[in-house]
């Protein structure tokens, strides 16, 4: 029976996942908007929920840990600068979750998720440029197909 089997595993043990969720969190209140698949986005949103709450108690005791969770001091200090106090007024559901359809490599359903009282800036462009891609990342020494020298000599 799955009775009060509530995580969602996202196919790995418990410290890669609290890594990736911690990871997807700090991306989440740095960017304000992240393009992820819809599995993550779901495990995401309860995490990203219960730091808002956290924040917005703004104590020392919060702080520390948020600081605990996160690994980022920085980070940290956005959540409780902009992210919690545009929340304020709100009792819950501070995260939205807009499904996008599937990814053309391998079919994946893809979401964006997003602050529900995110802060907008004015000379921000279309809000295209802050969405991090977090499933395209390319690794470090591996060249995407547009880096070809080919194309960079037609330039």
């Amino acid at each position: 029976m799955r009775h009060r089997s509530k995580t969602v595993k996202l196919k790995r043990n418990a410290s890669h996942r609290r890594a990736l969720l911690a990871n997807l969190a700090c991306s989440l209140i740095e960017h304000g908007r992240i393009k992820t698949t819809l599995g993550k986005a779901k495990a995401l949103r309860p995490v990203a929920d219960k730091l808002v709450t956290l924040a917005k108690r703004d104590d020392l005791h919060s702080r520390r840990l948020a600081i605990a969770f996160l690994h980022q001091k920085e980070t940290v200090k956005k959540l409780f600068a902009e992210v919690a106090p545009a929340s304020k007024d709100r009792q819950g559901g501070y995260c939205r979750i807009t499904k996008l359809g599937a990814r053309m490599s391998d079919s994946a359903p893809m979401a964006f998720i997003e602050w529900v009282d995110r802060v907008a800036v004015a000379s921000e462009e279309p809000a295209a440029e802050a969405v991090v891609d977090v499933a395209a990342e390319v690794k470090p020494g591996k060249k995407k197909a547009a880096d070809t020298p080919a194309e960079t000599s037609a330039e």
